[in-house]
């Protein structure tokens, strides 16, 4: 006669804790850390105050909006101002402008912050690392009404320095402010110099965490300090650069206007005439509400896809993205 294995039960792998049980211990723990959770308050009310809560009024770029019916009296027009933005004339100057100016600025000041904080990382002298750092920090701080007012007297065809030292050498003084030519370059290396000193404290904090044993044991194989930044220090940072990068693409139509609109006159509008201040015109200085809320809206879907297509991009090639 033959035995018949005895089965045992198999055990059930699904939590036994009943939902309100559950609900109970995470309420109690959210009472138990309470001074967490203020501490989070403000960022979190910041955000869905000024973030949040003003999506309500993107249905005007959908409407006719006139303040007297307000938001939900005013009529539907649909696409009506967007496909008046596309067939205007300006459409494509906006664009070109916009992303000329994005892509020189991500071109020109995207890797100085990291050839800085490289070069710092690689200073031994701590009182001149000190110093260079402080020097390159100060523009930050400073407010960018001041800077543009900097900028303009220091380009100034008549008293600006510059002009002085272009006129010594023997050449003709250079209405830069006045220029199309030159206002992508004023823009964008004014920019630099307010920021790049800034923009090298991520890295530095990245450089940090470098094990020094790396470069002990690339230095007794007879690595340069060339070499040993490409092969150590570059690939350390790399995941930082990446990550920034999306970022920074994913803001390249949404160019701050004040620094703009402070460089700009009626001389250098055909290159400093960008969606930002477009809307700014449009909406707040002719009362053209739904109208530069549909621009608006345009530019920021725009920027949401280049976001998420950029950020799928780096995570198949690097395996490195903000989601």
């Amino acid at each position: 006669m033959k035995l018949q294995p005895k089965t045992l039960p198999v055990e059930k792998t699904h939590s036994t804790i009943p939902p309100k049980k559950a609900t109970n211990k995470k309420t109690k723990k959210i009472l138990q850390n309470w001074q967490l959770y203020i501490f989070i308050l403000p960022a979190f009310l910041y955000f869905f105050i000024f973030h949040y809560m003003p999506l309500y009024g993107l249905q005007i770029a959908f409407k006719d909006f006139t303040p007297v019916a307000g938001i939900t009296g005013s009529d539907w027009v649909g696409f009506k101002h967007f496909i008046r933005f596309f067939e205007s004339y300006y459409f494509w100057d906006l664009i070109k402008n916009t992303l000329g100016l994005s892509v020189y600025e991500l071109i020109v000041g995207f890797p100085l912050p990291i050839i800085l904080a490289l070069l710092l990382n690689e200073v031994k002298d701590s009182f001149f690392k000190r110093t260079v750092q402080t020097v390159t920090y100060a523009p930050h701080f400073i407010s960018v009404v001041v800077i543009a007012g900097m900028v303009i007297a220091f380009l100034s065809p008549v008293t600006g320095i510059i002009n002085h030292g272009i006129q010594l050498l023997g050449f003709e003084p250079i209405a830069f402010m006045t220029d199309p030519a030159w206002f992508k370059t004023v823009y964008v290396f004014s920019g630099v110099w307010q920021s790049t000193g800034w923009g090298t404290i991520i890295y530095l904090a990245a450089l940090s965490g470098v094990d020094p044993q790396h470069h002990e044991s690339a230095v007794v194989e007879g690595a340069n300090r060339l070499q040993r930044i490409w092969h150590i220090n570059i690939p350390f940072i790399f995941p930082t650069m990446v990550i920034l990068l999306i970022m920074n693409v994913g803001n390249i139509m949404a160019l701050g206007f004040e620094k703009i609109l402070l460089f700009q006159n009626p001389l250098n509008l055909e290159s400093s005439n960008v969606i930002a201040t477009f809307v700014y015109k449009a909406g707040l200085l002719d009362a053209q509400y739904s109208f530069a809320a549909a621009v608006g809206l345009f530019n920021a879907v725009i920027n949401a896809i280049l976001l998420i297509v950029v950020n799928q991009i780096a995570r198949k090639t690097s395996e490195t993205s903000l989601w």
